[in-house]
């Protein structure tokens, strides 16, 4: 049996959970899943990246036993010295004993307990799985059996005072794993949040994750969303982020993408008012056979908006990296400011990137540019760090970090950037700070 009649199999064993509206989503959401299958190359989205290595696995859907694991195996997947509240979820489930909420002062809790929470009906009823497209196959299987993940909703006017940590643990001790988080983050009008994102898998058997977010930011709101992928060479990570946005808006979503089999990052945006900024940016440091996709679309729908894509990589040994961008501008949509860029350095002979910026416009009074570049280390200014005294391998550090800068120095969070300088001096193999 495939991976495909199996998930269509075993759904049975689910449709009897939820109310009779969750259930009607579900079910129609597997629908589609059963009609489309798993993506393959012969979608254009999909021409460079094959699932096929992926899905052979015998996957376990359903973690057959708890894990018991402690604060100290799971802290050092944390961000090292920050002060934030955090939710931590093993195998698919909420963890209440590592986690640590925010004591009722602001709507952070696990998804399960809000769908069965009367006073969040009405704001689920309202955004859950309202943005999520209908003709994305992995979107509508993690639909169909996402039963756990986080619920962010932050009320008008109000500010978290500190980040909230999302940690998605995978033991997968008996054999394969799939797993299927779903976050519904709604952020009320002039209010604010910062997430920091991370799935993370703590022994060497093959894991599939394939994540779903979605993220409404009201008027004025501000929305700050990091995402760690620093994962093992066994495992695969799909994420599947939607944002919706209303006026005077502000949304950031920041990749650091260090580590997995294979990592695709799909962020679809709507600016579905004025005077709105959308920020879309990834680092992408890669050795191995590891490849990373970023896939991206923001849908100016409105005039006098912003939106700006910048994506870094640097790929070594066999990687390979794959930027499929997107921005679309309405007729309606005058006054825009597109902004797209993607930048590559291949870091050995053997080391590929694919990149494919797109602009669709059909409004005429817009400012949009794109493009994208794929080369190699400068010699020049390597051999000039050299005159200087400083070493071959901290040069070539230093060229690295200098490339990927402008992503770098956009982080909010200061402990987060430290980590980052951090990941990538060790992905580099230099004992360095850059910020020291």
């Amino acid at each position: 049996m495939d991976l495909k009649d199996k998930l269509i199999s075993s759904y049975s064993s689910l449709e009897n959970q939820g109310d009779k509206e969750l259930l009607t989503i579900r079910n129609e959401a597997l629908k589609i899943f059963e009609t489309k299958g798993f993506p393959t190359k012969k979608e254009e989205t999909w021409r460079y990246t094959s699932l096929r290595p992926v899905i052979k696995e015998d996957y376990n859907l359903f973690p057959k036993t708890e894990q018991n694991l402690s604060f100290e195996e799971i802290e050092k997947y944390l961000v090292d010295d920050l002060d934030a509240y955090r939710m931590i979820f093993v195998d698919g489930v909420f963890s209440e004993k590592l986690s640590q909420l925010t004591e009722d002062k602001f709507e952070v809790s696990a998804l399960s307990a809000a769908f069965q929470n009367e006073k969040y009906e009405e704001i689920i009823k309202k955004h859950f799985n309202k943005i999520r497209p209908q003709d994305d196959s992995l979107s509508a299987l993690n639909t169909a059996f996402s039963r756990e993940g986080a619920f962010i909703y932050i009320k008008r006017g109000q500010a978290l005072d500190k980040p909230v940590q999302l940690l998605y643990l995978s033991t997968a001790n008996e054999s394969a794993m799939m797993l299927q988080p779903r976050n519904l983050v709604v952020i009320g009008e002039n209010a604010q949040a910062k997430i920091i994102e991370r799935h993370q898998s703590l022994n060497e058997n093959p894991v599939f994750t394939n994540s779903v977010t979605e993220i409404f930011a009201d008027k004025y709101a501000v929305v700050d969303y990091y995402k760690i992928q620093k994962d093992k060479e066994n495992s695969t990570l799909i994420d599947n982020t939607y944002v919706d946005q209303a006026d005077n808006s502000n949304v950031s979503i920041q990749t650091f993408s260090l580590g997995g089999k294979l990592i695709r990052n799909h962020w679809k945006a709507a600016q579905n008012g004025e005077r709105i900024d959308t920020t879309f940016k990834g680092v992408t440091l890669l050795n191995g056979k590891q490849q990373v996709d970023h896939v991206t679309l923001v849908h100016h729908a409105q005039p006098n908006n912003e939106s700006h894509q910048d994506f870094k990589g640097m790929f070594d040994d066999k990687s390979k990296g794959v930027f499929d961008g997107y921005i679309l501008v309405d007729k309606i949509a005058q006054k825009t400011n597109g902004y797209q860029k993607s930048d590559n350095i291949l870091l050995s002979d053997r080391a590929i990137a694919h990149a494919k910026p797109q602009l669709e416009i059909y409004a005429d009074d817009v400012l949009c540019s794109h493009g994208c570049t794929v080369g190699q280390v400068d010699k020049d200014a390597l051999r000039y760090l050299r005159t200087r005294g400083i070493p071959q391998k901290e040069a070539y550090a230093l060229m690295m970090y200098a490339f990927c800068s402008s992503v770098l120095t956009s982080v909010t969070i200061p402990e987060l950037q430290k980590n980052a300088d951090a990941w990538i001096a060790a992905k580099l193999g230099v004992d360095m700070g850059f910020h020291d």
